[in-house]
This record gives C-alpha cells, sequence and structure tokens, in this order.
C-alpha cells in the first residue's frame, strides 16, 4: 500500500507542476516514470524505507507517447548495462535514468519495482483536460488542478501489477487501487477481478503494461544481481 500512495502523491505533484507549465516554453509531459527502493528501517512502521527515484520529461511529441516512453528507457537501460555492465545503475553518475526524487540511496537499498504518472485518465487526454481548466477560467468558473484525475501504474519485482486511480471526487471508501494480488494478508482466498490486470483495459493501456512490465524485467534482472550474496 505504501506504494500505492507514493504514486498517488507523486502524480498529485506531477498535476500541479504540469498545471503550472502548461502552455509555457517549459510545458511538462503528462507522463512521468519512478523507480522504487526500499531499504531496512527498524524506526519505521513496516521495518523499511521507501525511496523513489523520477523522471519528467519536458512536453514533446515523443514524451506524449507513454508505451513509446517506456520501450526507450527499456532500450537505454539495455545500452548501459551492455557497456557499462555491473558497474551500471539508472540512478547514475552514468547513464542515469532520472532527474528527481530520491537520487541518492543509503547502502543496502532494494530496488523493487518501476511505475508510471501520466494525467490522462477516463475523463481525457491531459492537454484536453488540462484546457477546460482554462475555458473555466475564462467564463469566471472555479476549477483547479486539484479538481482533476490522474492516475498510476506499477509493475513491482514479485509479480504485483497495480493500477491507482487518483480521483479527487472518488466516494468514500473507494481509494482507486487495483491489484493482481491481495492487498489484504487475512484474505487467503477471494475472487480477484483483477487477476489479470496487465492484460485488461483497451489496447493501448495494454501495451503500456508489456512496456512497463519489460522495463521492470531489465531492472530487476540487473539490480537484484548486483545484490551481494
Amino acid at each position: 500500500m505504501q506504494i500505492a500512495y507514493r504514486c498517488k502523491r507523486a502524480n498529485a505533484s506531477h498535476m500541479i507542476a504540469a498545471d503550472q507549465a502548461f502552455g509555457r516554453r517549459d510545458a511538462v509531459s503528462p507522463h512521468a516514470v519512478m523507480l522504487f527502493f526500499t531499504c531496512d528501517a527498524l524506526a519505521e512502521p513496516h521495518g523499511y524505507k521507501l525511496y523513489t527515484a523520477t523522471r519528467t520529461w519536458p512536453q514533446s511529441p515523443d514524451s506524449d507517447n507513454l508505451p513509446s516512453l517506456l520501450g526507450d528507457l527499456r532500450e537505454v537501460a539495455a545500452d548501459n548495462i551492455a557497456t557499462l555492465g555491473r558497474a551500471w545503475s539508472p540512478l547514475g553518475p552514468q547513464g542515469s535514468m532520472v532527474n528527481g526524487g530520491d537520487m541518492t540511496l543509503p547502502a543496502g537499498a532494494t530496488y523493487v519495482g518501476v511505475g508510471v504518472s501520466t494525467l490522462d485518465s477516463d475523463r481525457g487526454r491531459w492537454y484536453q483536460v488540462a484546457a477546460t481548466l482554462r475555458d473555466a477560467a475564462a467564463a469566471g468558473r472555479y476549477m483547479s488542478a486539484f479538481n482533476l484525475k490522474g492516475q498510476c501504474y506499477a509493475a513491482m519485482v514479485d509479480g504485483t501489477a497495480m493500477h491507482i486511480d487518483r480521483d479527487p471526487e472518488a466516494r468514500i471508501g473507494d481509494n482507486g487501487i487495483r491489484c493482481n494480488k491481495t492487498l489484504d494478508p487475512d484474505r487467503i482466498t477471494y475472487h480477484n477481478p483483477y487477476s489479470n490486470l496487465p492484460e485488461q483495459g483497451d489496447d493501448e493501456t495494454r501495451l503500456m503494461w508489456r512496456q512497463l512490465i519489460a522495463l521492470n524485467n531489465i531492472l530487476a534482472t540487473h539490480l537484484l544481481a548486483r545484490r551481494p550474496a
């Protein structure tokens, strides 16, 4: 659940940054990537601390295509692994894949998964939805980025896949989290309509999942092999 709530927080920050820069030369892409790491921390409630490194892009036609972004990142990771071998880390210093968040990790931190923050939602593409804020302001109606939805996807090294819908107007009790595995350890068996989550949704969503899982697999294979036995 920490991953899900971290995703929601990151998506909200992403939304605010994109809204503030909308229409400017420094406009922000509606898509961003998050790399998740954990490190033992006995003082923390769950016995570990979660770290998140992020990658954002400036707005461009290339950065508007989420499956292509993820595929490009996977190719960058493969090239860096081939060139730098076991020494390469997605956090740099050579071949860094991130430009924000927790870019320096404590010794012993372990890679646990990769996520996506996107400002596209079932209300429309980001550019369409963001334009409605400007239209509303021009018409004298108050709306802000805090009223807009966003969503995240996460693929973890243990096979967990999550879709997190951040909806400021969600019904009480609906946390917006859909997962292929139970998030309640006390429920041993139950019907999970999201057990095949990466195969659900439209063609673009399924392609995004394939690229996200492929990126997670190459990072996990490389980074977990670097851990001392």
